[in-house]
């Protein structure tokens, strides 16, 4: 029995080359795998401030996520490289079958090689992701603007369901070779590294398949108008772009290549005729490694360009959702059959008064205050620019038109908001988001579609930038009224419109003051907040003089920050996270794809200065080739990157980044930093390339 970890061991040594970098890969898959399940169930971060709110949740959200993607991309990529060591082993497992070993014990060799793999692979993976957690979660914290913990300890369930995973995945691989040995004779496997490349056919439907998908999935990205459709939009764009992408390094480039030798000029050229000539015969069976390489890089340029996107841009986020210390809204008037005849209607400036003296009663001293009033509600735009109230069909769907968020808003409170002093007659408006002299409301009954009639209103003018960013996943348009008067009325008009789906006018207080301390700013918050299930506030009997209103609700802008960099960083932490562990498996791919083609090659390129190549023609050759190779899947997820560009930055306005500079400089240093470190693994597997294939280049 103690002969088949011996062999097992001395076929580990003697493929060292193939199998050393498999172990690595390995090992950084579970320590990447470890360090988010510990992060994701680390309860004992809950409560790091007193008062502030939860954001070690954004954390738990966005591990546990990450742990998914990556255990499918662990199973994918596994797989993968261990098809590459099995095609290096074939001669070898099959000379074990012809010296006198039965499947039986081939397959021991191969489950004692998948063990020693196994305690390497996930032992040592194990104690990297536990040497590095507490690195990586001091990265994130730092990256959360959380306070450093007192301790960081390992996680036992975490490295339970690491290994537990990592078997299951290696007991997989095992399957797959023992099903491979089964099925072959010893004759197949002894020549398996022998048999050559038929000329690829020209599949003309999966070409047409590939220009279709490809340029359906562009013509997605480049046309989506919104966040809510590129929202809907996304992953079926990303869905038709792979499978173009599979087309097309599969059919679509034998198609090219095709065409490029029927082209006598440029086809009977010393290095035209053998750079095409081998890629069309290879490209077969590189087309899949080609295409995955593709995709990766693709998918590590979009997550880190995004995630590091929305980062840099937190600061401006949290200054356009909140623009003070302190805000209080009011949505009024209030629910239907509650309305207390003795509070009257909803008092601004009762309400006011009541907050900055609650403000200024627990020693805060305003330094600055301003009110808002908005009243949100949804239409659907028309193509001839008519705005309607939204209707459905009798199957629920909505009628056509695009939905927009539509904001409304009046001229003092636009003046507080820019500072720009603007007066208005009561049927003028300034608009943003929307086109036309004239601003047509059409409403409809939401029961049997009565039409319940128009409010026209003249465009005075065209603002360049949105004074208001509501939080809503349609396209935000903002229509500025004449005064409460028009605003008072375009509620009445979709309240009757919407009935009990109505909208609420929203009124706001923003207060700045002199001492923004986040724990003095915590401790009002804590005096103001629920008692039980009401406003201790409200218990206090201090807003009983403020009128009938519906809800009221009240943030500082602490929280707002907490929660935006935790989600900012939280996404960043796992583009980066997620985007290393792509990276590292592109590498890889590459690497076997080098030693690979170089073992097929050198006997190729031989034969070629037998017939009368010269050694500098030949070198020629392979340096051009393996260029054009190696950098067709880096062009191509360029170009993806150029076609997603557009919906990237209509996602990205779902988490209030609107700076289209930084987002567009964000990419373009991503892109340029994945060219380098791309040419950078280029210049290190092609050396690989070289010292196999130079021998027989003499």
């Amino acid at each position: 029995m103690s002969l088949y970890p011996k062999l097992a061991w001395q076929s580990i040594r003697g493929n060292r080359r193939f199998y050393l970098p498999y172990a690595f890969a390995l090992m950084g898959n579970v320590a990447a795998f470890y360090i988010m399940g510990a992060l994701a169930q680390d309860a004992g971060k809950a409560d790091m401030v007193p008062g502030r709110p939860n954001a070690m949740e954004y954390v738990r959200v966005f591990m546990a996520l990450g742990r998914v993607v990556a255990g499918f991309f662990s199973l994918i990529f596994l797989l993968y490289i261990n098809s590459f060591l099995m095609k290096r082993r074939k001669k070898e497992l099959g000379l074990y079958n012809i010296l006198g070993m039965g499947k039986v014990h081939i397959a021991l060799v191969l489950l004692f090689e998948t063990l020693f793999l196994g305690v390497t692979g996930i032992g040592g993976g194990l104690l990297l992701g536990m040497l590095f957690h507490r690195l990586v979660t001091l990265t994130l914290y730092k990256m959360l603007d959380f306070p450093v913990p007192f301790g960081i300890l390992p996680s036992v369930s975490a490295m339970a369901m690491t290994a537990s995973f990592f078997a299951v995945l290696l007991g997989v691989t095992l399957l797959v070779n023992l099903n491979r040995v089964r099925v072959s004779r010893p004759i197949e496997l002894l020549r398996a590294g022998n048999v050559g490349e038929r000329e690829p056919k020209t599949r003309w439907l999966l070409t047409a398949l590939g220009v279709v998908t490809l340029g359906a999935g562009y013509y997605i990205a480049v046309t989506t108008g919104d966040a809510v459709s590129a929202l809907a939009n996304y992953f079926l764009a990303v869905f038709l772009v792979i499978i173009g992408t599979y087309c097309l390094f599969t059919a679509v480039s034998i198609a090219v290549l095709k065409l490029l030798r029927r082209n006598k000029r440029f086809y009977y050229r010393t290095s035209h005729f053998i750079g095409v000539s081998g890629m069309l015969y290879r490209m077969k069976q590189n087309a899949v490694g080609l295409a995955n390489i593709c995709i990766l890089c693709t998918m590590v340029m979009v997550m880190i360009s995004g995630t590091v996107s929305l980062y840099l841009g937190s600061e401006q986020i949290v200054r356009e959702q909140y623009p003070s210390d302190i805000r209080v809204r009011v949505a009024y008037p209030n629910y239907p059959g509650s309305y207390d005849e003795t509070r009257g209607d909803f008092d601004p400036e009762a309400m006011l008064e009541a907050q900055a003296g609650f403000l200024e009663g627990h020693g805060a001293e305003i330094t600055k205050q301003w009110t808002v009033e908005e009243l949100p509600f949804s239409v659907l735009e028309q193509p001839d620019g008519t705005l309607e109230s939204m209707r459905r069909y009798e199957n629920g769907a909505l009628f056509p038109g695009r939905a927009c968020g539509l904001t409304c808003i009046t001229a003092a409170d636009y003046t507080a908001i820019t500072g720009e002093a603007v007066e208005l007659a009561k049927d003028e408006v300034l608009l943003y988001g929307l086109e036309g002299d004239t601003v047509t409301i059409r409403w409809y009954g939401q029961t049997d579609w009565e039409d319940q009639g128009t409010s026209t209103y003249r465009v005075a003018g065209h603002l360049k930038d949105n004074p208001r960013f509501s939080p809503n996943i349609q396209v935000l348009c903002t229509m500025v009224v004449a005064d409460r008067e028009v605003l008072q009325d375009l509620y009445r008009r979709q309240e009757a419109a919407y009935g009990d789906n109505a909208s609420t006018i929203a009124w706001y207080a923003y207060f700045n003051v002199a001492d923004n301390d986040p724990e003095k700013l915590y401790a009002i918050r804590n005096a103001y907040w629920y008692d039980g299930d009401n406003y201790k506030a409200e218990n206090e009997g201090w807003l009983d003089e403020t009128g009938n209103w519906r809800s009221l609700s009240y943030s500082i802008g602490a929280d707002g920050r907490a929660d935006t960099f935790a989600l900012s960083g939280g996404f960043l932490f796992l583009g980066i996270f997620l985007g290393l562990v792509f990276l590292i498996a592109t590498v890889l791919m590459i690497y076997y794809k080098q030693l690979s083609e170089g073992y097929e090659d050198k006997e190729r390129f031989e034969i070629m200065q037998k017939v009368g190549l010269t050694p500098e023609e030949v070198k020629k050759s392979i340096h051009s080739q393996i260029l054009m190779v190696f950098f067709l899947p880096i062009a191509v997820a360029a170009v993806h990157i150029v076609f997603d560009f557009h919906l990237v930055e209509l996602l990205l306005t779902l988490f209030y980044m609107h700076d289209r500079t930084l987002i567009l400089l964000c990419t373009a240093g991503t892109v340029g930093l994945f060219f380098l470190v791309y040419g950078a693994v280029y210049l290190l597997t092609a050396r690989t390339y070289y010292k196999i294939v130079e021998r027989k280049v003499t």
